[in-house]
Formats: C-alpha cells, structure tokens, sequence
C-alpha cells in the first residue's frame, strides 16, 4: 500500500510535538485510516539536542519542501506571516495539500490562501490555529453546522487567563504575575501578542468567520489588552458577584457582528468564569443546541499536535473522495460564493453593561456630581461601592467608587467618561471594564 507521504516545514515545539506523534501512534492511525501516513522530508535550521528523526530527508530550504515531488501534505509550522504565506502558496502551487497551526497567518492571509487552494484543488486545514487541542473549527464548520450561529465567547488566550486567575487567587500586580509566566513559559520574552489581546484576535477572527459566514477581517476586530487590571479591580468584581476573564466576543444581529476582544465581566456562576489556569475554553450557542461549552489545553507540544496530526488524518480521508472542481468541505465553512460581507460593528455601536472605577477625592457633593453626569447621558446604575479612604496610600483623601451600570452604547459610555473626568475632584483616570451576560 502506498503510502501518504508529509512534509514538515519547522520543527520546533509544535513541529517535533507534531512529528513525535505521526510516529508514536503510527499503527493506531494506519487503523483509522487504512493507509500509513510517512514523514519523508523536514525542513530545520538545525536539529536541537534529543531531537531524532531516524532516516528523513533534512534540509534547511523549506521552500525544497514545498516543491518537491514526493511530498503529499505539507505543515507549515514555522510561524510568522510573510514567509509562512508564501510557503504555502508555492506548496499549494505545486498541489500540495497543507496543514498549519499559524492563526496569525490564516486571519491575515487565510482569504488568499482559500482562493488559491480552490484554484488548484488542494485542501488547507488548520483546526491546531484556534485553541490548541480542542477542535473548535471542526465544530462549527461540521459538528453545528445545522445551526445558526447566534454568538460565541471564549478563553481563547492561556498567557492571560493565568495572569487574571493568579492575580485573582493570590492578589498579585501584573506586572509580578507576568514575570512569573515568562520564567514558567507560558509568556514570550515580548508579551505583546498574548497580553494586549492580538493573539486572541487572531483566533476570534477565525471563529467569528466560521460562525456566520463572512470573509476574514482581522483589522476590523477591536482588541483591548489586560495590563491594566489591578488586584483591586478583581476583589471589587467579586463583590459584585463576578469574575474578570479576558475574553474574544463575536455575535450578530441586523446590526452586523460584533467582534472584539477586551476583559469582561462575567457572573462567577457562569461555566466559563471557572476556567482558570492556562486553560482555555469557547462557548458556543447556535439556535437549535443552544448553549455548548468546549474546554481543554489550548497550547503546548502535544495538544497543539493532536490536532495538526488530526488535520493531517483529515485530510488524507478526503484524498479519496475528493471531487475535482469542489472540496469535500469548505475552509471557512460556507461555499465561497454564499460568503457574505457583513458590517462588523465598530465599538462604538456595542451595548453592554459597564464596570467603572473611579478615584475621586473625598469631598462633599462627589458622588452627587457622578450620578448627575450619569444620569444627565441615561446611563442607569445597577450597584454602587464607595470604599474607604486607603491610608496607606500617598493620597489620603482618594477613596474608589465602583458603579456597575445597565446596558448602554459605547459611544455614550464614552460621552459620559469624558464628562467624568473633567470633575475637579475626579482624579486621572477611569477605568472601564464591560459586562457580558452570556446566557449559558
């Protein structure tokens, strides 16, 4: 029996996970899929200390890969974009099937990269992008594919749900929380991606496609990272009854989809609220299963490898019985010609519920003024905290206030801030959390 043969393009953590997996469970895959599946070419700068990879072809020339004859599916899990991108398309150019697990490149480049997979009849999977080893694409483009999509929310970042739950659970700065992360790993030396919530816009852009439809608009997602997050902030939601996760949100209405990334409220008994740690976890509600909740390990060697090796099993099957001018599946989900483009909302047009606190000093006629100011914008308040003066600080006169408001647009959440802000006894600096009730 012939076999399938792989190429791997980058052989780091998810590439030797990946290649350590094709060849532990190399009889139990043959089972499942009634072909062996062989590692035939690598292309690496230089095999590290204890990396063995028997008699495969090495080469430090990905691009030998993308070409070379022999090579049935190639993995690109080299990372970055530019590169990344045009690997891909000479390797799909040379009708070659691909497997990647680089989310930055399919939000940035994943609309071109479908088209020319189309154009030459090759598969382009990727379910190791989105969350690591929980099959989040193979859910919505197959598993629910019976439902629309009403909205999805999830923890689709470890770095930062570790940093929030060490900073709750330990009443932490971020700044300490962060610097542990990076000793442990679970932060880069450049935090960027993960803290200021890049990464997970990346992965949301993936999934709100997926969900309804519509091209991929990485620059339309706003993002909002979690450096500012005190201690404080997490003691004062808890009082309120919720905790603060950093959250991708996508939903749609007749309005558009919103699509955004930023910390949020949500209500401690809410299933996601407990996904703690380095875990991640989507939740999902379409019309007809209502509210469905997937969790697990979204990074690290092995299960970011099930699911490049699962990709990879996929993609064999489909080998079979591939049509010649139509894949079996498509790769946002839809047909390309029912893509719709929707309006994404700006954040200017979202309605939500906002956490606001505030320092002010501690005069007379203070919290009047606020409430004026947010009565005067028909911002309603849901619960208020006024705490102490903290005397252990510079400003012994500052005290925190803590409002929780209703639903109300962005834009007059803005109006309102500003106004805020220019009170005399309000000191620099509000900040705003939102709220989500995400109706599990």
């Amino acid at each position: 029996m012939q076999p399938i043969n792989i190429g791997i393009c980058g052989l780091g953590t998810v590439g030797y996970g990946s290649y350590g997996v094709l060849e532990r469970n190399q009889e139990e895959i043959s089972r499942r899929l009634g072909k062996r599946l062989c590692v035939s070419h690598i292309a690496v700068l230089a095999l590290k200390d204890g990396q063995e990879v028997g008699d495969v072809k090495i080469t430090n020339d990905a691009m030998s890969v993308a070409r070379d004859p022999d090579v049935d599916i190639l993995l690109e899990l080299i990372g970055g974009t530019e590169f990344a991108y045009d690997l891909i398309l000479e390797a799909i150019s040379n009708g070659k099937h691909v497997v990647t697990a680089n989310k930055a490149l399919i939000a940035t480049h994943g609309n071109a990269i479908f088209k020319a997979a189309r154009a030459n009849n090759v598969i382009v999977a990727y379910e190791a992008a989105v969350a690591g080893g929980i099959p989040i694409i193979k859910v919505l483009r197959e598993g629910l594919a019976a439902n629309k999509i009403n909205w999805l929310a999830g923890i689709i970042n470890g770095t930062g749900n570790y940093i929030l739950t060490e900073m709750q659970s330990r009443s932490r700065p971020f700044a300490d929380v962060l610097k542990e992360a990076q000793g442990l790993g679970y932060a880069e030396a450049d935090p960027t991606y993960d803290v200021e919530g890049i990464d997970a816009a990346h992965k949301l852009t993936i999934l709100s496609a997926l969900a309804f439809g519509t091209p991929l608009h990485l620059e339309k997602a706003y993002t909002e990272g979690i450096s500012q997050i005190t201690p404080e902030d997490l003691q004062y939601a808890d009082e309120l009854g919720y905790r603060i996760k950093h959250l991708g949100i996508s939903s749609i209405s007749d309005q558009g989809i919103d699509l955004r990334v930023h910390p949020t409220l949500i209500a401690k008994q809410a299933l996601i609220a407990k996904v703690d740690g380095v875990m991640n976890a989507v939740l999902v509600h379409g019309d007809a299963v209502g509210s469905t909740l997937y969790y697990g390990a979204g990074a690290g060697a092995e299960p970011t490898a099930s699911a490049v090796v699962a990709d990879v099993i996929d993609v064999a099957r489909r080998l079979e019985c591939m049509q010649e001018e139509q894949e079996q599946i498509p790769a946002l989900g839809f047909q390309t010609e029912a893509l719709r483009e929707t309006k994404i909302l700006p954040i200017e047009e979202v309605v939500c519920a906002y956490y606001l606190r505030i320092s002010v000093q501690d005069k007379v006629g203070v919290i009047a003024d606020i409430t004026e100011i947010l009565g005067e914008n028909e911002i309603s308040i849901d619960a208020m905290i006024q705490k102490d003066p903290d005397k252990s600080g510079q400003d012994h006169n500052a005290i925190s206030v803590i409002i929780m408001t209703h639903e109300i647009q962005e834009a007059i959440m803005n109006k309102a801030i500003t106004e805020l802000e220019a009170l005399d006894a309000v000191n620099t600096g509000i900040t705003r959390i939102r709220v989500t009730e995400l109706g599990e």
